[in-house]
């Protein structure tokens, strides 16, 4: 029977679902359409509609051949539906955000049928219940007015925090609905939500945004015999620009996705050795069962994980290679020029050159360094968000997750490590889980033994504070070596026989460029940084650790782990910014 690894490498391999069967999220990284759309739409345009949303769909599906696509809709009449029924038609998952309870939600139904309607495509999706937003009560959501509005603008914010593309099936033209298309549109491109508190602000307003891709089909609307200006004609619209539909996705978009299948790709590329050799997070069934989002974050997190590792070693033995080129290549420079000026030496120079160079390009080619650095922060990343679901955080973010704003202060290549953990996350709602809670305190945060971070930092910062303690008497020894060299050829040069001399020379080189080399190759790994990193983060578990085991509560207890997990986040986005300064290339023939 094949595994689920093997079932979510091939995205072909999956047959499309039958009537009634939901077409299953893919347990790995996909591209999420958001769906705002008007509910009057025009009968008449309606088959035309359908025909540029399957045209749309299938144009994302061709972005990547290993990039599956995801709908998301709130399923209101009209627009909402159209997409959702064409999404299911074509096969792909479909994800149903609800802003009200489901009895609440069918009173805004129209008809019977519609009820049947909406009750049929919620049986072939991935429904998500969301919370009341801020202000609001129960008993406030079930009579039309201010406090019903505000769930539906919930669900926009939503819907534009959580996909990679909004389509927005829209006259173009502003509307008095609160929490309306245009209201939708006008947040996922600028930020701006009219009716919701502060708390529902998009995090880093001003920073560079990845996230604010639409694409708009222009359609007509029934109230007031409206028409909109070149009806069905498209739009690719973000925040500061608008272009042609039938044009190329604007710039640094497609980089985005392209990005999010090269991971798909790799972990389809490994399946079996992931398959084989990973490490997942979740614990027994018996202390929290494997439903909701939890298999979807640790599947990833998997491949993520395993990735990253294989990468490393990678960069680090070309890393290693590299520097003892450098140093084969300035002994034999040497020995040409002091002792052996031969052509076939000198041809051994120039091959040990080509060597590094071939190396340092592969790499570089590959991007073993990237994919290494951004395979290690998704894996962090997720591994907070699993001991977050596991634990049963509650969220104090109107959108749902902490991570809306994961990197996005840094560079903007990083936004697909984002991407891809909001779109594996959507789930069921986190139910109150103590045995989880305090089995997450074990095995994340730990109390400075085998299990935790809290161990895992300090072993690392005394395994790198011994490394760079050698690193440095290496250095003073062969600078030592070179300078008792110097001295000696100084006072009792003129006496020595010319090859004695040439000898000196040669050591005196060779130990000055062994300590430059192995300095820049201490410098590449960044021993200093990650030093002082590993004994902050020690720190920081280690003040969780004091908290937690101080304040028993459940509710505190998560509390903690909520800010933990956000401290976690911002140092992995330190971390990524501080080794992409560092990328693998061939090393000069100094060694400096």
């Amino acid at each position: 029977m094949p595994t689920s690894m093997q079932r979510a490498s091939d995205r072909s391999a999956t047959p499309p679902p039958g009537p009634g069967e939901a077409a299953v999220l893919p347990m790995t990284a996909c591209l999420i359409v958001g769906v705002t759309a008007h509910r009057d739409l025009v009968p008449d345009e309606v088959p035309a509609l359908e025909a540029a949303v399957d045209a749309f769909l299938h144009r994302m599906q061709g972005l990547h051949p290993d990039l599956p696509v995801a709908v998301m809709s709130g399923l209101a009449e009209g627009g909402d539906r159209l997409v959702a029924r064409r999404a299911l038609a074509l096969g792909l998952p479909l994800v149903a955000p609800l802003p009200l309870p489901l009895e609440e939600y069918r009173r805004d139904c129209t008809s019977p049928a519609s009820v049947l309607e909406l009750d049929t495509l919620l049986a072939s999706a991935q429904a998500i219940h969301l919370p009341l937003a801020e202000g609001n009560d129960p008993g406030s959501v079930c009579v039309p007015g201010p406090a019903r509005d505000r769930q539906y603008a919930q669900l926009g914010v939503f819907i534009s925090s959580h996909c990679q593309v909004l389509l927005a099936l829209w006259d173009g033209t502003a509307s008095e609905a609160a929490g309306g298309t245009s209201d939708v549109v006008r947040y996922h491109l600028h930020g701006e939500m009219p009716g919701l508190g502060r708390v529902d602000a998009p995090p880093n307003l001003l920073a560079d945004d990845d996230s604010d891709l639409a694409f708009h089909l222009v359609c007509s609307r029934l109230r007031n015999d409206a028409r909109a200006d070149g009806a069905l004609g498209t739009h690719w619209l973000t925040r500061g620009a608008r272009s042609d539909g039938a044009g190329p996705m604007p710039d640094g978009y497609r980089r985005l996705f392209d990005q999010l299948g090269e991971f798909n790709a790799d972990a389809r590329l490994y399946a079996d050795d992931i398959e084989r050799d990973s490490h997942g997070l979740l614990p027994p069934p018996e202390i929290a069962p494997p439903r909701g989002s939890l298999p979807r974050i640790d599947a990833l997190y998997r491949r993520a994980d395993w990735l990253a590792l294989h990468f490393r070693q990678r960069v680090h033995h070309s890393m290693a290679l590299l520097h003892v080129l450098a140093v084969l290549t300035g002994l034999l420079l040497m020995t040409y020029a002091e002792f052996i000026a031969h052509p076939l030496l000198m041809g051994a120079i120039l091959g040990l050159f080509a060597a590094g160079a071939a190396v340092a390009w592969l790499g570089n080619r590959r991007s073993w360094h990237r994919r290494y650095l951004d395979y290690r922060v998704l894996a962090e990343g997720l591994r907070v968000q699993a001991y977050w679901a596991i634990a049963s955080v509650p969220s104090s973010h109107r959108v749902g997750f902490a991570y809306d704003s994961f990197l996005q202060k840094q560079d903007v290549e990083l936004g697909w490590i984002r991407h891809a953990m909001r779109a594996v996350a959507l789930g069921g709602e986190r139910r109150a889980n103590d045995i989880g809670l305090q089995w997450v305190i074990t095995h994340w945060v730990g109390d400075g033994g085998p299990l935790g971070q809290l161990g895992y930092f300090r072993r690392r910062a005394t395994d790198r504070e011994r490394m760079y303690r050698h690193t440095r008497l290496l250095g003073r020894a062969s600078l030592l070596l070179s300078l008792a060299g110097a001295m000696v050829l100084v006072v009792f040069g003129a006496g020595f026989e010319p090859m004695t001399v040439k000898l000196l020379l040669v050591t005196t080189g060779v130990a000055a460029l062994f300590a430059g080399v192995r300095e820049a190759y201490s410098y590449k790994l960044a021993d200093k940084e990650l030093i002082k990193q590993y004994r902050f983060m020690a720190r920081v578990f280690g003040a969780a650790a004091e908290r937690l085991a101080r304040d028993p509560a459940p509710a505190k207890q998560r509390q903690v782990l909520e800010a933990l997990g956000e401290a976690a986040l911002e140092e992995h986005a330190e971390w990524i910014l501080m080794h992409r300064e560092r990328p693998l290339e061939q090393q000069p023939l100094s060694g400096a």
